[in-house]
């Protein structure tokens, strides 16, 4: 058994109406953005890149909000509060639709607890 962790860092993306971000992916459904931190990238850096590359906007990090994460799975979740700055949401591959949902509907749409 490797006794590493995968290292991931996502963001609560919130825009000027307090509105959450949401992805859905292909697997796991709706999600907040994020995704595995690459080799020589800080964890900041890899969450705007996440977004910028699942949703096609730029944000802004705005404060570190904490850790979690999934022992039996060996990975850790590093978690930012961000807001858009520009851009226009697309979809791809890994987001089969994105939106801006008022944080009652978002907690609706996301199945995974862990994502919760």
């Amino acid at each position: 058994m490797d006794n590493y962790y995968k290292i991931t860092s996502g963001v609560l993306v919130m825009n000027e109406k307090r509105e959450i971000l949401l992805k859905e992916d292909p697997v796991r459904g709706w999600e907040l953005p994020g995704g595995v931190v690459e080799p020589y990238e800080s964890m900041k850096d890899a969450a705007i890149r996440e977004v910028e590359e699942e949703m096609g906007i730029h944000i802004e990090i705005l404060k570190f909000c904490g850790i979690s994460d999934e022992v039996d799975n060996h990975i850790e979740h590093m978690w930012w509060l961000g807001k858009p700055v520009y851009g226009s949401l697309k979809t791809n591959r890994e987001s089969l639709n994105v939106g801006f949902f008022q944080t009652e509907k978002a907690l609706k749409l996301i199945k995974m607890n862990n994502f919760k």
